[in-house]
């Protein structure tokens, strides 16, 4: 299915293919936390800005390989390139438009980053 989403003010649109019954991480690192961010990893392929980069700002912190991308005018987060599958692109299900079928939500240790991210590489993979 293609999702369409975008942030709060609609400044920044996507559209990302994903199935239409998702698999999302709710990751309880700091920024994730404070964010109510909950993370489908696809690839890159997958994902299209329709509008809005000019919109964009970029945020980087710790080692600068994530790019936490926002929107400057209502400050929502909907899609980041994650350092964890830094070849993909890392949307907000809270910001799809349409909802899927259903989200099956698991727990991701973000605050222990280090022994846990190999366990989302696969998920920018092509199929």
């Amino acid at each position: 299915m293609i999702y369409r989403g975008s942030c709060h003010c609609g400044a920044v649109v996507f559209e990302v293919e994903a199935p239409d019954r998702i698999e999302a991480d709710y990751c309880n690192c700091s920024i994730c936390r404070k964010s109510g961010y909950l993370h489908l990893i696809v690839p890159k392929s997958r994902f299209s800005l329709v509008e809005g980069e000019q919109a964009l700002s970029t945020y980087t912190f710790n080692t600068g390989v994530a790019q936490h991308t926002f929107c400057r005018t209502c400050g929502v987060k909907p899609f980041y390139i994650p350092r964890s599958n830094p070849d993909g692109v890392d949307v907000n299900v809270h910001c799809l438009d349409d909802q899927p079928v259903s989200v099956t939500v698991s727990e991701f240790d973000g605050q222990n980053w280090e022994q846990h991210a190999h366990t989302l590489v696969h998920k920018s993979r092509e199929e």
